[in-house]
């Protein structure tokens, strides 16, 4: 694991425990509320899609959720990197990969861990609920028993059946094999291919590359004894003699010697600089052990300049992560009621990765990663969170299982399917993984105000080991140790810079600042002195505004109005001087933006012009092209009422200014978000739901904030606090570990402050 990223036991205890235990929960699609409603989900309505599905079972992919959903099924013979340790301590992973499908590819997924090795009790176990599932996804059990077990339950259900551990990491493999041949001039069947690694993605790896156009005497398999040659008896299996090569060579070096293609799923350092120096001109090497490959991207190049790397890591170009493929695979292959996915869906899936990578990537993702990606030697495979991925790989898939003939139930629009996928997916995780990948790029030292509150010490922590920046802690130091022992992160101590005002060397000129801005405001030296050395939240604001941290969190303690209090103080952060609280609401895939949630109490028409334009600076920060309506309960003058004066008068303020983007108003937030609704209104100008909600005042955005985290499951990012010189965050009091972290990362990308 990369030390940008370091995870310690008690935070990965802590994540699965709190706020209760697991990973996913399972939530009814149907109203739950009435009588009616159970009788219509229950008896006696359920009886009739029961009489339909036993009349002809295709309908069951109607009537229930059968078509979009994927058990996963391991043993827990084969965790990954962790070996053999049984069927119940594989769970945790089971649901990891379950909440992947869902967050990825909106396919549901329940994981079914089976207590046995038995490989034909587990066969006839999965078989048996091929009734319940869609699709049947083998993770973690060893070789050569998945092979046994995939082959069988292919010939004996008529749904998908797919091992990741072989088929996941061969896809993409497959699809950066494809784009590295295509930058090294060279085509698949006239290569010299060695792959070290005779196990189950090993030798799935070899047989998509075959199957694609690789010829089987210019293909060598190695594993911990050597070459597989044909003649060879010792650690033998069917699986890799069907791989045996006619060679002279009988060592992974003397393989390598004038090999254009390294495939390697086997151990760190398996491969040297030597073997690397022998291979033929412009060679690919696919490093992809788990957690550290054959030989490091730094290692290659030092010897070959000439060659294209790629490894399983996220901290490396190029990274072979099999969140690319399964998930697409999967609802490809539902959304057809496939039978199978066969090496034609397979390969489809490959060359459709391979194919994306080349296009030009869009800001948004560039701006998630911190670079810019362009096709080349290091970048030839997307990456994970690429928002394409869902509407480009799966029509592939399902195109090529309707050309081979396993589809069930054939898509006829291909482009309305293609803009079906595209509504599926919740932005959350990719705007939220946009600021944390920003927040890694900016390096940030990020002041922690309330270094006495265990969650903002833990949200500190994680600050540092997730490669963000620096964190500084305002607190006393005995009192910080001991509350991070407390929580399990006693060797986090050494880690974090831990001030306090007691012993600070700039507390001094601290206090000069404070007396000189605030002696005209009744503040005398004394007053300055108190503020400066006692007030944990005055101290970090005067840390920030003398360069000695970059951003400020604070607020996990105390209000939010008496933390702001305090803070302007030392940081102008009025309504006069320009500031704005903006609160981002995410809920069933759509993210809207509310204003202002923190700091203006009573706006005019002019503060609600600086709210929507604010707003509209938010959103681009968060890769959205902002549409701001001025809400109301009136929608564009009826009913009339002095209370929506302003809101009407707010639109024509953006008109004086000439701004460079959409709003409108006043409107019903119905008339706001719903285009039907909005429809009923032709001359409205704006394109499409608005994404910014500018209300007529502090209550009512909070309350409609509120409102939808409590009632609706709405994830809240904010209020984020823009318009001030400096980049300061305010946390709530009830905030998580992670809410105080995502806003540290924010100050750190300085979203709606100056650069």
């Amino acid at each position: 694991m990369s030390s940008k990223n370091r995870i310690t036991p008690e935070e990965a205890l802590a994540y699965h425990l709190d706020p209760r235990p697991g990973k996913y929960d399972i939530v009814a699609s149907k109203p739950m509320t009435s009588q009616r409603d159970l009788s219509l989900a229950y008896s006696p309505g359920v009886a009739v899609p029961v009489e339909a599905i036993a009349e002809n079972p295709e309908t069951a992919y109607d009537y229930t959720v059968k078509g979009n959903m994927v058990a996963v099924i391991s043993n827990g013979s084969a965790i990954l990197g962790l070996g053999n340790l049984g069927a119940l301590a594989s769970k945790p992973v089971m649901e990891g990969k379950a909440v992947l499908f869902k967050r990825f590819a909106d396919v549901n997924a329940i994981d079914i861990e089976l207590d046995t090795e038995d490989a034909d009790e587990i066969i006839n176990a999965v078989k048996l609920m091929g009734p319940t599932f869609g699709g049947i996804n083998l993770e973690d059990i060893k070789a050569p028993e998945c092979f046994i077990i995939e082959q069988r339950l292919k010939e004996l259900m008529d749904i998908p059946v797919f091992h990741d551990d072989q088929h996941g990491t061969a896809v993409i493999c497959a699809a950066g094999l494809i784009n590295a041949l295509e930058l090294s001039g060279k085509k698949i069947e006239d290569c010299k291919i060695v792959l070290n690694g005779a196990g189950a993605a090993g030798i799935a790896c070899l047989e998509l590359v075959k199957a694609m156009g690789a010829k089987h005497d210019n293909c060598i398999m190695c594993d911990t004894k050597g070459v597989i040659y044909q003649g060879r008896t010792e650690g033998m299996n069917q699986w890799k003699s069907a791989h045996a090569a006619v060679t002279e060579a009988r060592t992974l070096e003397e393989a390598m010697a004038g090999a254009d293609v390294f495939l390697g799923v086997s151990a760190k350092g398996a491969v040297t600089q030597e073997m690397v120096q022998s291979m033929a001109d412009n060679p690919v090497i696919f490093a992809m052990a788990n957690p550290d490959p054959e030989i490091t991207p730094e290692e290659a190049h030092a010897v070959r300049p000439d060659a294209i790397v790629a490894t399983g890591r996220s901290d490396y170009p190029n990274q072979v992560n099999n969140v690319l493929g399964f998930p697409y695979l999967f609802r490809g292959a539902l959304d057809i009621h496939a039978r199978a996915i066969n090496d034609e869906m397979k390969i489809a899936c490959a060359r459709a990765l391979a194919e994306l990578a080349r296009e030009d990537v869009p800001d948004e993702v560039a701006m998630a990663y911190g670079r810019k990606l362009t096709f080349g030697r290091d970048y030839i495979i997307p990456t994970p969170f690429d928002p394409r991925l869902i509407h480009v790989i799966p029509p592939a898939v399902a195109k090529a299982g309707m050309d081979t003939g396993v589809a069930r139930r054939p898509i006829i629009d291909m482009d309305g399917y293609a803009q079906s996928l595209k509504a599926r997916m919740d932005p959350t995780a990719s705007i939220l993984q946009g600021i944390h990948a920003r927040a890694r790029q900016a390096q940030a030292a990020m002041i922690f105000a309330e270094g006495d509150d265990p969650r903002v010490l833990r949200a500190a922590v994680a600050y540092q080991r997730s490669g963000m920046g620096r964190a500084l802690v305002v607190g006393r130091e005995t009192d910080v140790r001991e509350k991070l022992e407390a929580a399990g992160l006693g060797d986090a101590y050494r880690e974090l810079q831990i001030v306090n005002s007691a012993n600070s060397k700039h507390i001094e000129a601290y206090k000069e600042f404070l007396y000189t801005r605030l002696q005209r405001k009744g503040v005398d030296r004394v007053d300055a002195h108190k503020l400066a050395t006692r007030d944990r939240h005055v101290f970090a604001a005067l840390m920030l505004v003398h360069g000695h941290g970059d951003g400020m969190i604070t607020g996990a303690t105390r209000k939010s109005a008496h933390v702001l209090e305090l803070v302007n103080k030392v940081i102008d952060a009025n309504p006069s001087d320009g500031a704005v609280g903006i609160t981002a609401v995410l809920n069933n895939g759509r993210v809207v933006l509310i204003g202002d949630t923190l700091v203006h109490e009573w706006p005019d028409e002019n503060d609600l012009a600086d709210i929507a334009t604010s707003g509209a600076q938010v959103a681009r920060g968060l890769g959205l092209e902002p549409r701001v309506a001025f809400c109301s309960f009136s929608t564009f003058g009826y009913p009339v009422s002095e209370r929506a004066t302003k809101m009407h008068i707010a639109p024509k303020v953006l008109d004086a200014r000439g701004v460079d983007f959409e709003y409108d108003g006043e409107m019903t937030v119905d008339v706001a978000l719903n285009m039907d609704q909005m429809k009923n209104y032709p001359f409205c100008r704006l394109s499409g739901p608005a994404n910014i909600l500018v209300v007529p005042a502090r209550h009512s955005a909070s309350i409609s904030v509120k409102l939808m985290q409590e009632t609706a499951g709405a994830t809240v990012i904010g209020p984020i606090l823009t318009g001030t010189p400096h980049a300061v965050q305010l946390c709530s009091t009830s905030s998580t570990v992670n809410d105080i972290l995502n806003m540290a990362a924010i100050a750190a990308c300085k979203l709606g402050h100056a650069k």
